[in-house]
C-alpha cells in the first residue's frame, strides 16, 4: 500500500478498531492527560475530545501499528492547542454566578479554607508526584511517556514530534531537574545525596 493510500474501513471495522485498538488505553490517556492538566475534569475533557478525533479521523490509523502513541500524540497536540488557546485568553469570571451565590442561604458557612490543611493535605505521601507536577510540561512529558508509560524514544519522538536527539537531551534534563527537587526530601528519609 502507497504511504499516501489510507485504507478506507466500514463502519463495524471503525468500530472494532476503536473497541480493540483504542478503548483498552483509556486508563493510561487519563493518567497522561492528568499529569499534563493537573485537573480532572480537564483531563476528563482532554481524553473524550482526544476519541473523539480518534475515531472521526480513524482512517488515519494503520491496523497493526501502536494504537497507544497514535492516541498519546492526538492527546498531547490537543493539550498543547488547548494550552495556546486559553493562553491567549483573559481570566473569565462570571459574575452572575459569583452575585447568586453570595444572595443564597449557604452564604453563612466558611468561604475559605483553612490553607495549611488544604496545603498538608496534598503534601503528605505525595512527593515525587509533587515534584513531578512541578516540571515545565514538556519536562513532566518526557519523564511521563518514558519512565511511568515505557515508550521507547522513538516512539516519544513520534508523539512529541520532536527528534530523537531533542528527546534524549530533554529526557535527561528532566530526570536532572526531578533529582535536584527530590534530594531534599530523600535525605530526609536517610538517603545519600551527593
Amino acid at each position: 500500500m502507497e504511504e499516501s493510500a489510507r485504507p478506507i474501513y466500514t463502519e463495524a471495522e471503525k468500530q472494532e478498531i476503536f473497541d480493540k485498538e483504542f478503548l483498552p488505553h483509556i486508563h493510561a490517556m487519563y493518567n497522561f492527560g492528568y499529569r499534563l492538566t493537573l485537573e480532572r475534569d480537564d483531563a476528563k475533557d482532554l481524553v473524550q475530545d482526544t476519541y473523539f478525533k480518534a475515531f472521526r479521523f480513524i482512517e488515519s490509523f494503520q491496523k497493526g501499528t501502536n494504537a497507544k502513541a497514535w492516541l498519546f500524540r492526538i492527546l498531547k497536540n490537543s493539550f498543547i492547542n488547548d494550552y495556546r488557546k486559553k493562553a491567549k485568553e483573559p481570566g473569565k469570571v462570571d459574575y452572575q454566578e459569583v452575585e447568586s451565590y453570595y444572595n443564597s442561604d449557604d452564604v453563612h458557612r466558611q468561604i475559605t479554607p483553612d490553607l495549611r490543611v488544604e496545603a498538608l493535605k496534598d503534601m503528605i505521601g505525595d512527593e515525587i508526584s509533587n515534584a513531578l507536577n512541578s516540571l515545565d510540561v514538556d519536562f513532566r512529558t518526557v519523564i511521563i511517556l518514558c519512565d511511568l508509560e515505557g515508550f521507547k524514544y522513538e516512539e516519544m519522538a513520534k508523539i512529541l514530534d520532536i527528534p530523537i536527539g531533542t528527546v534524549r537531551s530533554r529526557l535527561h534534563r528532566a530526570r536532572h531537574l526531578l533529582k535536584e527537587k527530590l534530594s531534599e526530601y530523600a535525605r530526609s528519609m536517610g538517603y545519600k545525596t551527593a
